[in-house]
């Protein structure tokens, strides 16, 4: 039987009667990263405040740890950890300092325990600099910091590597696969950034207009990335209007990239397309065979449902 951590019921939020997060099923295994994969306004937000008990839902139930949040509130949130927006900590205080005014608040300060979550987020090298001289970066994994420094089992973290550099991006996507894998602390992560959600994520969830659409592995997404013909062509409208005379639909059978046309369907037919767009006066100047990634994926879906 599959342990989940986080488990939703017809989890749904309605705002001034518009349906914001949609009958929501989700289910986030103990140990997994789930990432949840979306464009902004998708309903992301609202449903990790759902979680966090910051909104209430306007339908449906809350599973945590495999307890209904409406009964068991304060033993569930105090093994939870989260940011959501940007981080706020005292801009003339050091990483340690600001930590220990979180710790004194919650009632567990402990210094060591303060020097040893510094560590794991690789801040324990800039004991002396305050906050308002940090990155962006280290802002972040400052949050992170406070995020688990009272040991949780759960990590909900809304858009954490928003508006970082690649390298911020690197040190944060490296902090969390090292919390989940060595510490084993499951994490529910957001984010509108495809390739990021890729490479960290053991589960992705797409949601679209506050619909998850389907929850999949990472091992079985690669099963379902579709093989496309690309062609480079000299008159992009030309090609595209011999696409819709055969009856081809845009988005479900080809794309238009750039200057790229690349056709997602009657793979086995990209000669007679080929001989078509050279009799219609199109110089074709490459055709390529290649495998769609993850924003090809996520643009399909979202566009057949």
């Amino acid at each position: 039987m599959v342990d989940y951590v986080i488990e939703t019921n017809n989890l749904s939020k309605i705002y001034y009667k518009n349906k914001v997060v949609n009958s929501v099923d989700m289910h986030v295994e103990k140990g997994k990263i789930y990432g949840l994969l979306g464009k902004n306004g998708a309903g992301k937000t609202t449903t990790m405040c759902m979680l966090l008990n910051l909104t209430y839902p306007s339908e449906g139930d809350i599973f945590l740890f495999g307890k209904n949040v409406n009964n068991h509130s304060n033993e569930i949130y105090s093994n939870i950890g989260s940011i959501i927006e940007t981080p706020g900590f005292y801009e003339n205080l050091t990483a340690f300092e600001n930590l220990k005014i979180i710790s004194k608040i919650r009632g567990d300060f402990n210094s060591n325990n303060i020097n040893s979550v510094l560590q794991m987020v690789n801040l324990d090298n800039d004991k002396s600099k305050k906050f308002k001289d940090f990155s962006l970066g280290m802002k972040q994994r400052l949050g992170i910091a406070a995020a688990i420094m009272h040991s949780p089992e759960l990590l909900i973290l809304d858009e954490p590597i928003n508006g970082l550099d690649p390298f911020g991006i690197k040190e944060i996507r490296t902090l969390l696969k090292r919390l989940s894998h060595e510490f084993g602390i499951t994490i529910l992560i957001s984010s509108h950034i495809l390739s990021e959600i890729e490479n960290i994520a053991d589960v992705i969830g797409f949601m679209d207009n506050g619909i998850l659409i389907e929850e999949i592995s990472k091992e079985e997404l690669y099963t379902r990335l579709d093989k496309f013909v690309e062609f480079e062509v000299s008159d992009i409208d030309l090609a595209v209007d011999i696409f819709k005379k055969l009856e081809l639909k845009e988005n479900k059978d080809y794309a238009v990239k750039g200057d790229m046309l690349c056709l997602y369907t009657h793979l086995n037919l990209r000669d007679k397309f080929n001989a078509l767009f050279v009799k219609a006066g199109i110089d074709v100047k490459k055709v390529n065979l290649r495998e769609e990634n993850l924003e090809d994926f996520f643009t399909r879906f979202v566009s057949n449902n």
